[in-house]
């Protein structure tokens, strides 16, 4: 694979060598010296045509890790606010020689766009589109839900799957790119997926994605969940009324203290508690439930850097695809070359 623009093409080898890799990178983390020089003399571009922050530091944290020169570049304030298009900005990082280009723009298609046009001679990385997706995002939510259960069974996550898992995605589903990437990676790992929403947050032809639909959190939660993912309600994209007001809203669909105190009531003991962020607290999540120990809001945020090391190691060596997963002979060879610089 050339480039990582969605994960409802990506295959569950990919996929799952991403997650493994990601293992390994997450054990650079830990140490003491945090980087390796598997990409030292690549130039990573951020291009940043939304507003980001934990998105944007990750992949620039996560390039720097692996030694690559790292640009950003915010729409704002630059040539694009005067109305440069987005050829003439992919033409101007070809002629810095960019390696890859971690993009996250406004119209869905917009990375696609940049990957078939032949403007640039990069990798590209969609960083979220409109409300398309976001496949790095899934790939954290993925790689956090699969060590969670891995440390409960007493096993290593490398290799270990999360199939057979009762995900329910809760929320605004209609605006959520994180949504769609989530439902489409969680199928292909072998997880079932519930999305919980009002029937106005539900976008148009759910009924052929992989996974259930409901109407009603409560149903869902007694049915048994490993996992729930409540999703942020996004009121910069919504032009109209989609529910009677955010009370409302909070008492049908939010995960409330209640509702937190349901999950020991129903013996969900090992339930997790998953947020992308940002979080409305109050509206679609309490802080009770965002900072309790079931919560991984924090681990999503860490693992996304070791992901984002991973995914940019594959792609910028070839590897994503072509190689059993973890192509750990390599990391392991720029790992001790690193502690030998050092």
């Amino acid at each position: 694979m050339r480039h990582l623009l969605s994960t409802h093409d990506l295959s569950r080898g990919a996929a799952i060598q991403i997650l493994d890799t990601a293992e390994e990178m997450a054990a650079v983390t830990e140490r003491e010296v945090k980087k390796l020089p598997a990409l030292r003399g690549r130039t990573v571009v951020n291009l940043f045509f939304e507003d980001s922050t934990r998105t944007r530091i990750s992949f620039e944290a996560a390039a720097k890790r692996l030694s690559a020169d790292v640009i950003n570049f915010a729409a704002k304030g630059s040539s694009v606010s005067k109305g440069e298009s987005l050829k003439d900005t992919a033409q101007t990082l070809e002629a810095m020689s960019a390696d890859a280009v971690v993009i996250r723009h406004g119209s869905s298609g917009a990375p696609q766009r940049l990957a078939d046009s032949g403007w640039i001679d990069a990798a590209v990385i969609n960083a979220g589109d409109g409300t398309h997706e976001h496949p790095t995002q899934a790939l954290l939510d993925a790689f956090t839900m699969r060590r969670h259960w891995s440390a409960l069974r007493g096993i290593g996550s490398t290799g270990s799957d999360i199939a057979g898992l009762r995900i329910a995605i809760a929320g605004d589903v209609l605006h959520s790119r994180v949504a769609r990437s989530n439902v489409w990676l969680l199928h292909t790992l072998g997880a079932e997926v519930t999305l919980v929403a009002p029937p106005t947050l539900l976008p148009l032809g759910v009924e052929t994605w992989p996974c259930r639909v409901s109407y009603h959190l409560d149903e869902t939660l007694e049915a048994g969940v490993d996992a729930v993912m409540m999703l942020r309600v996004q009121g910069e994209r919504m032009h109209a009324a989609f529910f009677p007001s955010e009370r409302e809203y909070s008492r049908r669909w939010g995960f409330d203290d209640a509702r937190l105190a349901r999950l020991d009531a129903l013996g969900l003991k090992d339930t997790i508690i998953m947020h992308p962020g940002p979080m409305n607290r109050g509206l679609e999540i309490s802080s009770a439930a965002a900072d309790s120990p079931r919560s991984t809001v924090l681990e999503q945020v860490r693992n996304g850097v070791s992901v984002r090391m991973a995914a940019l190691y594959l792609l910028l060596s070839g590897g994503l695809g072509d190689h059993p997963p973890a192509d750990s002979g390599r990391t392991q060879d720029n790992s001790n070359r690193r502690e030998a610089d050092s």
